[in-house]
């Protein structure tokens, strides 16, 4: 039996370029964030029926929805989608071609009504008719730019969609499928992205602290080579010392307040926070604990491409007794492991091989 239906279709364009251009592993998980993104956006009772790589396929059986709540469901998934690209951007640690260039994904939405029925395979929920081939066709459009949303005549009640902003421009185009000429009208969503709130900063270090320790290091390794090495969380056990495993558990790629989970050695669980800033010659990184008692900074400079130089600063909340304490009882210590860690690391960052042309 046949139902009438909404099907609703963003897409994420460019990530077929995306993929095969650059880094594979770090473009997965940039496409998985943004697709679970879209998928949390949904605010006006969407069922999923599937990820198709790029896109998701929504879909909503009953009467036609009207058009105001369409596009404020399309608003609500392209201001996020981007929101999301430009913190990213702004925060991401990563300065592979995969992190560097995701600010360029865009962001399409397809909407159309019609006739389709479901079937179930296991516990996927699949859709079958017509009108989601229909659908799918008009993904491929002659439509040059691609941060729009298209709307066909069939949710229409009208000859042209109203406009819900003083910006939108509706433009009306046509594709030839099997099942004839398919109408449809089509509006840019650029300016929504000069609309986005800005991005908040965030207090992660503790506002007034003190300098206790400081180990160099110069290695003959590109500054990139030398920040995955330094900075990558799954190199970290390999060299830094006391350190048994590091574990980022608050986004999927590593970013600017970002928490990660250290487990020492000795059984203790340290969550910290990072924060970053990234030159061509000099990229800085620290991770500060929770508390805000403690900080590391890790300094790359450029000497020349292919070598670098690694300087870790320790710094502790700045309190007189404290200070007092680190000199009398710690300081030895903690630097003899600080020097050890940093001559692991030269031969962890031998076998590191990544792209270091940006």
């Amino acid at each position: 039996m046949e139902n009438k239906g909404l099907l609703f279709i963003p897409d994420i364009s460019g990530f077929t370029r995306f993929v095969t251009e650059t880094e594979i592993n770090h473009s997965r998980l940039i496409i998985q964030e943004l697709l679970e993104l879209l998928i949390n956006a949904n605010q006006t009772g969407l069922e999923l029926s599937e990820v198709e790589g790029d896109a998701i396929l929504f879909y909503k059986f009953g009467e036609m929805p009207e058009l105001e709540e369409l596009y404020s469901q399309v608003e609500k998934m392209f201001s996020s989608f981007h929101h999301h690209l430009q913190a990213y951007d702004s925060l991401r640690l990563c300065q592979c071609k995969a992190c560097v260039s995701a600010i360029n994904l865009t962001l399409k939405v397809i909407t159309h009504y019609g006739e389709f029925t479901q079937y179930n395979v296991k516990n996927f929920t699949k859709l079958l008719g017509k009108d989601v081939i229909v659908a799918h066709q008009l993904l491929k459009n002659d439509i040059d730019q691609h941060e729009y949303w298209l709307v066909t005549k069939s949710l229409l009640q009208s000859d042209k969609p109203r406009e819900f902003a003083k910006w939108m421009k509706w433009n009306s185009s046509g594709k030839q499928t099997e099942a004839g000429e398919i109408q449809f009208h089509y509006v840019q969503l650029g300016q929504l992205k000069n609309e986005l709130p800005p991005l908040s900063p965030v207090q992660l270090e503790p506002a007034r602290k003190a300098k206790m320790l400081t180990v160099s290091k110069e290695y003959d390794a590109h500054i990139i080579t030398m920040f995955h090495g330094a900075g990558g969380f799954n190199y970290r056990h390999l060299w830094q010392e006391g350190v048994k495993k590091v574990e980022e558990f608050t986004h999927f790629l590593p970013r600017v307040g970002m928490k990660s989970r250290r487990t020492l050695e000795s059984g203790e669980v340290i969550v910290c926070v990072s924060s970053y800033s990234f030159h061509p010659d000099r990229i800085e990184f620290s991770e500060t604990d929770e508390k805000k008692e403690t900080s590391t900074y890790f300094i790359l400079e450029k000497i020349t491409d292919h070598k670098t130089r690694l300087t870790m600063n320790l710094y502790i909340r700045k309190n007189v007794a404290g200070e007092f304490v680190f000199r009398l009882f710690k300081k030895k210590e903690v630097k003899k492991s600080m020097e050890k860690s940093l001559i692991n690391l030269g031969r962890i960052v031998q076998d590191i091989h990544v792209a270091t042309e940006y």
